[in-house]
């Protein structure tokens, strides 16, 4: 009986290891996304910069709240972080561009899907953020509002190098 029990418990084990290490090879290889300006996003591209990931929607309070906050991180280089948005449920490209032309955004923003989604982590509420390090590892990720000092200050904290 013990026998039968441990037959039925690898393909699951096993199957959960492959799924695992699929998810960390994925990680492993960065993502590649196209912003609404035609211009290809990389991790790898930003080697040595730290990459602030960003899911929004137009129709989100918190997600609002937070956009002046990015600016001001993507604009302030001694930070050597760049900012990426993924703007997800909206009905076209256009109202997304016009939106954040309004807002006066210049980090790019990146027309969000399953694909996307699939290459960065999920998202189990927005807003939803992912830091990535200079190395191209995600070391943070939060659900709900980030605000510009507690970006800051983690980077603070992990000693982040300025631009060269």
């Amino acid at each position: 009986m013990q026998t039968l029990q441990r037959t039925r418990f690898y393909p699951m084990w096993f199957g959960a290891l492959l799924l695992a290490l699929a998810a960390s090879v994925a990680q492993a290889a960065g993502f590649k996304v196209t912003d609404t300006n035609g211009k290809t996003h990389t991790l790898d591209g930003y080697k040595g910069k730290w990459v602030l990931v960003n899911y929004w929607a137009t129709w989100c309070p918190p997600c609002l709240e937070e956009i002046p906050d990015l600016i001001a991180l993507h604009g302030d280089k001694k930070n050597n972080l760049v900012v990426i948005g993924i703007a997800l449920d909206y009905r076209n490209a256009k109202q997304v561009t016009d939106f954040t032309e309004g807002l006066l955004v210049d980090y790019p923003i990146v027309l969000g899907n399953h694909q996307i989604v699939s290459q960065i982590g999920p998202v189990r509420g927005l807003p939803t953020t992912y830091l990535f390090n200079p190395e191209g590892k995600m070391v943070a990720q939060q659900v709900g509002a980030v605000t510009r000092e507690a970006v800051e200050s983690y980077l603070k904290g992990k000693g982040a190098r300025p631009a060269k």
